[in-house]
């Protein structure tokens, strides 16, 4: 299904008509402030498991991101952080940054197969927000299959939506997506490194 949601004023029932496919063991593509991506309920194994087929890898060789509301939610899913790391992370969220943190006790088992970490991510869109409010905890996150040339397959979300209709359960369609992923920052280490440089500045965080 391709439920169209406004970008700046998203519509209370499409917004409920999404967060009960999720809540269901849909999966989901949603747009985010970077490019689209995959997304499912972190506590629903199946579903989970059914990105990583659409994805193409194994569980245990994936790396999942939790996509959440706030800060707030860091502190539930992530062990604490230092005052200078935390800094940094609340200057650029919300925004187009991936923080790899130590994951909490909170974090379901079947998203700790790689290692105990997690990807906390928060991104600056309207409709991302909404719907986790109205779903009430994050969403688990990848980033769509990129195997060609063709950026409209992975920018618009009528595109989209022709190419994964019978592998996933819902794409919202939010407006024309990016073309660059976020930027992965790796906490757990001293400091902390760049894992993948993308939307976000890098160079930015460290003045």
């Amino acid at each position: 299904m391709l439920l169209p949601i406004h970008p700046l004023n998203p519509q209370p029932r499409a917004l409920q008509q999404a967060a009960a496919v999720l809540r269901n063991g849909g999966v989901i593509i949603y747009p985010t402030d970077t490019i689209y991506g995959l997304g499912c309920d972190i506590f629903n194994t199946a579903a989970i498991e059914r990105i990583c087929h659409i994805k193409g890898i194994k569980p245990k060789a994936a790396n999942f991101s939790f996509v959440c509301d706030s800060l707030s939610e860091l502190s539930l899913y992530a062990r604490s952080v230092d005052t200078p790391v935390f800094r940094m992370i609340k200057a650029a969220l919300p925004g187009p940054y991936t923080f790899i943190l130590e994951a909490s006790r909170e974090v379901p088992r079947a998203l700790k197969l790689k290692k105990d970490t997690v990807g906390i991510r928060v991104p600056n869109h309207k409709i991302v927000h909404e719907l986790l409010r109205e779903l009430g905890h994050p969403i688990m996150s990848l980033s769509l299959p990129m195997q060609d040339e063709m950026v409209e397959q992975y920018t618009d979300p009528e595109v989209i939506y022709e190419h994964f209709e019978k592998r996933v359960d819902l794409v919202i369609d939010g407006g024309p997506g990016g073309m660059e992923p976020s930027t992965v920052i790796d906490c757990t280490t001293q400091p902390p490194a760049l894992l993948r440089e993308g939307a976000g500045a890098w160079q930015s965080l460290l003045s």
